[in-house]
């Protein structure tokens, strides 16, 4: 099998297959514009399994060189155009990509970053690949197997530095999957990621089910903020909708969740929604959050929330197992999932892909808790869960919980755990007031803190300007621990 040509199979020649801005491209022209951007690459020199790196924001041709890179049998990497130098420069020498596509601009500082390098990747810049493009034949897919590479994600960097996952060929049979069994959605859909490209989320949910349901993408080349989100929506009227927690708080701060016309499924993934953001949405659209859970190393969606509950839902095809010896009840635990999506490994992280896969199936860094009814919850990862006096407690449940109780006088609130100078596990919550709310977001938080049973309480609250975030949006929570104090 071809990944790319097997997510293009579906879509009517007629069409629309993504739209950016002004631009637009039909199916039969998307079919093509790869298949040519293929035959550039293979006349760069491009063997199978060799790296493309595709470092630009978000459009049409980003598309083209991502998926051409694939059908000529190469591995597409997209890369997080607002990277730090650090992280890139790390990405340029530890992934031996053969090219990296890119806009004018980025191509000295790619050059630059990549000096030293055992086999620095080759520029190539945007506007001269459309070009060649355009001279060039279209070239049959080059078949592949269904274990060989496809593309890579790097992680979002939450637990530390990002790592390379490799997804193979196969991790595409079921990219619309999660679209259709719980979005109910068909060709005549058309979605709208505010997350990026080079983000699981959005390659995965959005890229991938759109194409392989033969439906419309709606791209942005611009970064997502809660007016350019309204903006997108107004002008291009998608109507399946997905994002993340921070984002969808945003645009109910600014009354923008009134503003999206035409909207009918929200999907909210990333990390944890918020019971008072999934609540707020509620009554400002009259329509529930769908609460996804997946990660890099599995693309796809794998568990969904489509109420206050917080039980999560298995998707189809994937499989679950405990982990060996089973965990005593009530105990929050790492998983087994089993998926075609699933990923091969990590990129030269041996110890890491042992501890996170084993013959085809994951284990994320995650914690889930069965319920009595035989469905889970989560619970966070395993730095998200503390023993106060011998009794489990979720940071998850507890953020979830004051964030609920506090209302709007607090923007934004995370829970996390330390060790205290007395050697004892403690609970500290960072929070941010909403503008001009800090007498009232004080009161409230304390009282929101006092009505948690005792061993859930926090014995510290640090007020900042902002929680950190990765560029993905999601929370750091290790830079907020390492703001604490250390103990024994």
């Amino acid at each position: 099998m071809n990944a790319a040509e097997y997510l293009l199979a579906t879509g009517r020649d007629e069409t629309t297959a993504i739209e950016c801005g002004d631009a637009r491209v039909s199916y039969r022209a998307l079919r093509d514009a790869v298949a040519r951007a293929a035959a550039v690459w293979r006349a760069r020199g491009l063997a199978p399994d060799d790296r493309v790196l595709i470092f630009a924001p978000d459009s049409i041709d980003w598309v083209v060189a991502y998926l051409g890179a694939i059908w000529a049998g190469g591995v597409a990497v997209g890369l997080n155009s607002r990277l730090f130098e650090r992280e890139l420069t790390s990405i340029l020498h530890e992934s031996g990509a053969r090219f990296a596509w890119c806009a004018p601009e980025a191509a000295p500082m790619l050059e630059r970053l990549a000096q030293g390098a055992a086999r620095p990747p080759q520029p190539i810049v945007a506007d001269d690949f459309a070009s060649a493009m355009r001279a060039a034949a279209p070239m049959p897919p080059e078949p592949r197997a269904d274990d060989d590479m496809a593309l890579w994600i790097y992680t979002s960097g939450t637990t530390g530095t990002p790592k390379g996952v490799i997804h193979a060929q196969r991790m595409v049979t079921a990219a619309a999957d999660f679209a259709t069994a719980v979005l109910d959605a068909t060709p005549a859909d058309r979605l709208y990621a505010s997350s990026k490209l080079f983000f699981a989320y959005a390659l995965g949910n959005g890229l991938c089910a759109a194409l392989r349901l033969g439906a419309t993408l709606v791209l942005d080349h611009e970064w997502p903020t809660a007016e350019r989100v309204a903006e997108v929506v107004a002008r291009h009227r998608p109507t399946i909708l997905f994002s993340v927690p921070t984002l969808y708080l945003k645009m109910l701060q600014t009354c923008v969740a009134q503003r999206l016309p035409g909207v009918r499924r929200y999907v909210s993934a990333g990390e944890a929604l918020p019971l008072a953001v999934r609540r707020g949405w509620r009554e400002a659209t009259g329509i529930e959050i769908v609460s996804g859970y997946g990660a890099s190393e599995t693309i796809f969606l794998f568990f969904q929330c489509s109420d206050e509950s917080g039980v999560l839902s298995i998707l189809p095809r994937v499989e679950m197992r405990l982990p060996d010896p089973a965990p005593e009840p009530g105990v929050p635990h790492r998983v087994w999932l089993r998926h075609p999506s699933v990923a091969l490994g990590y990129w030269q992280r041996a110890e890491a892909t042992r501890d996170a896969f084993s013959d085809g199936w994951f284990s994320p860094g995650d914690l889930f808790e069965r319920t009595p009814d035989g469905h889970w919850r989560l619970r966070g990862r395993d730095d998200d869960m503390l023993k106060i006096s011998g009794q489990w407690v979720s940071m998850l449940e507890v953020e979830q919980t004051l964030a609920g109780s506090c209302g709007a006088v607090v923007r934004e609130l995370a829970a996390v755990g330390f060790r205290n100078p007395d050697g004892l596990s403690s609970i500290a919550v960072f929070a941010v007031a909403a503008p001009g709310q800090d007498e009232s977001a004080r009161r409230v938080i304390q009282q929101a803190i006092d009505a948690l049973p005792k061993l859930k309480r926090p014995r510290e609250v640090r007020w900042v300007d902002e929680l950190p975030k990765t560029p993905t949006g999601k929370l750091q929570r290790r830079r907020l621990r390492e703001a604490l104090p250390a103990g024994d």
